[in-house]
């Protein structure tokens, strides 16, 4: 009995690949655009982070342990850990009820129990960055609106004049920077 339970560890061992991998295949599996892998992809990452959701307690008490001043640290820990365990558990479950809807891919936590809220996960570190109009990475969570280019006629008006139909509009416009 033991022989063969040394065998199966072995086996396990040798031939499954490691949580990582299979964490972050989960992940791009649920960002696909296919139907079929979305859908499947959705509902593994769904029950994923419902299972783990606890994982993050542990991590921020630790990590808020060893950063900051010994009770304020563990306490900031806890409260992070456990906001992040709620977003994760509430991430896993709208995954789960709406995996069978098209084109919605839920709403992804990263795939890093250190920060929750970090856009730096597998997931997105795969997609090409935005750019804005000043020339910055910008975030996926940043509305970009749209920037329009002066015309010659535009620039030699004085600063004084007033704005054209549609280019009011335009320019109340702000974008929202973090």
């Amino acid at each position: 009995m033991r022989l063969i339970l040394g065998i199966v560890v072995m086996s396990v061992g040798l031939w499954g690949g490691p949580a990582w991998a299979a964490r972050t295949s989960v992940h791009d599996a649920a960002e696909s655009t296919q139907y079929g892998r979305k859908a499947g992809g959705m509902i593994g990452r769904g029950l994923l982070n419902a299972a783990t959701c606890f994982v993050d307690v542990i991590v921020n008490t630790v990590n808020g342990t060893k950063n900051g001043p010994p009770l304020v640290g563990t306490l900031t820990g806890i409260a992070k850990g456990t906001g992040c365990s709620v977003l994760r558990l509430g991430s896993g479950v709208v995954d789960v009820v709406t995996f069978w809807v098209p084109g919605f891919n839920g709403f992804p936590v990263s795939d890093s129990y250190e920060d929750c809220l970090a856009v730096g996960g597998s997931s997105v570190a795969a997609q090409a960055p935005l750019s804005s109009a000043e020339g910055e990475s910008a975030s996926m969570w940043e509305p970009q609106l749209p920037v329009a280019e002066p015309s010659a006629t535009q620039a030699q008006a004085s600063p004084t004049a007033q704005p054209q139909a549609g280019q009011e509009q335009l320019a109340s416009q702000t974008t929202w920077k973090k």
